[in-house]
């Protein structure tokens, strides 16, 4: 039996956009054992792929740390005896990994990041639709062996959502009553990927305004767990999560269930485009075109200012703001963001 290792240890959307190609490929190709091999967060995920997918931690910041803890994880994953592996990442730590199993023997191929066009994306006065990061995974697999692969990939969970008695089973859902659950994810790691947060309070205002809708809030650490609290304590039918799920599945599982998102060019979009739910997403410094969007996302549903040139600025959105106060971001009007979740909100479901 054939036995693929795969390698993606970063960012936390990068790792995400993994799994609709793992999964597929898992489906399609059941005779083929795959081992993913990532931070420990991303476990609850991968957990829930086909049984032939199996998951094991690199601890970078702990046991796996340095050129001694690599060569250590490199022993460990070599004693899996993969006969192939897919580097995802491509970075110096996966070149050093790529070495010892090509050494080693094994088979061995690389994402192609292709960072000229990146750069020539970002310059270019017109912009073009980019290869996804999605296609470049899939060719990794193609390149192993599996030349007709392509992905087609639906959703962790089944339709409808994942079942929340067994997922949550401490989430009352009789306090919840409204029928139109609305997703929001209001943080980026980067400035210049984050609507102003006074912007997205009228955001919240707006939705919470209409007693038919529940708004869950998702974010981490102590400083967007303050922000999400205090919204939480004065809108009506505002939720804050922050803090309250164990791991990503769970967060998952809620996102299942509810109608729409609105998230940043971040994790959460592609955390949601897994559990197929559409995503209404504000773009500042980065572009939608450039080939990040979430799985199945559509792009009239990309929130950004058109009117521009100095959009992107960066493919990452890391750069610093040539005029110091992100218009990108500040020129977007909180209620157009609400009536494109409004959209969603009382878009009527087909039988």
């Amino acid at each position: 039996m054939k036995h693929l290792l795969v390698l993606r240890f970063s960012a936390i959307g990068d790792v995400l956009m993994t799994v609709p190609v793992i999964d597929a490929f898992a489906r399609q190709h059941p005779d083929v054992r795959l081992t993913v091999c990532s931070r420990a967060w991303a476990k609850p995920i991968f957990d829930l792929l086909p049984e032939n997918v199996a998951f094991t931690a690199a601890d970078l910041k702990g046991i796996h740390k340095g050129f001694h803890g690599l060569n250590l994880l490199g022993r460990r994953l070599l004693a899996l005896q993969p006969t192939g592996v897919a580097d995802l990442h491509d970075v110096l730590r996966t070149k050093w990994l790529r070495l010892r199993f090509r050494l080693a023997g094994r088979t061995v191929r690389k994402i192609h990041k292709d960072r000229t066009a990146r750069r020539r994306f970002v310059t270019a006065e017109e912009k073009t639709l980019q290869l996804s990061v999605f296609e470049k995974y899939a060719d990794v697999f193609r390149r192993l062996g599996f030349p007709d692969f392509h992905p087609d990939f639906h959703s962790l969970f089944p339709a409808g959502g994942a079942d929340l008695s067994t997922t949550l089973p401490d989430f009352d859902l009789s306090l919840r009553p409204e029928p139109h659950w609305v997703a929001v994810a209001p943080f980026a790691t980067h400035e210049g990927k984050v609507y102003p947060l006074t912007l997205m309070e009228q955001v919240i205002a707006q939705l919470s305004a209409r007693e038919d809708v529940r708004v869950f809030l998702f974010g981490a650490g102590p400083r967007e767990r303050e922000v999400l609290e205090g919204w939480a304590t004065r809108y009506p039918r505002v939720e804050s999560m922050a803090g309250r799920l164990r791991n990503m599945a769970e967060e998952a599982a809620l996102i299942s269930h509810c109608r729409v998102m609105l998230s940043m060019d971040s994790a959460n979009m592609h955390l949601a485009s897994l559990v197929a739910v559409p995503v209404v997403s504000i773009w500042g410094a980065t572009h939608p075109l450039g080939g990040f969007m979430g799985w199945g996302q559509r792009m009239e549903d990309a929130v950004q200012r058109t009117d521009l040139d100095c959009r992107p600025c960066s493919i990452y959105g890391n750069r610093p703001c040539r005029h110091g106060d992100f218009p990108c971001l500040n020129g977007i009007r909180p209620k157009d963001v609400t009536e494109k979740m409004l959209s969603y909100i009382y878009k009527k479901v087909e039988a």
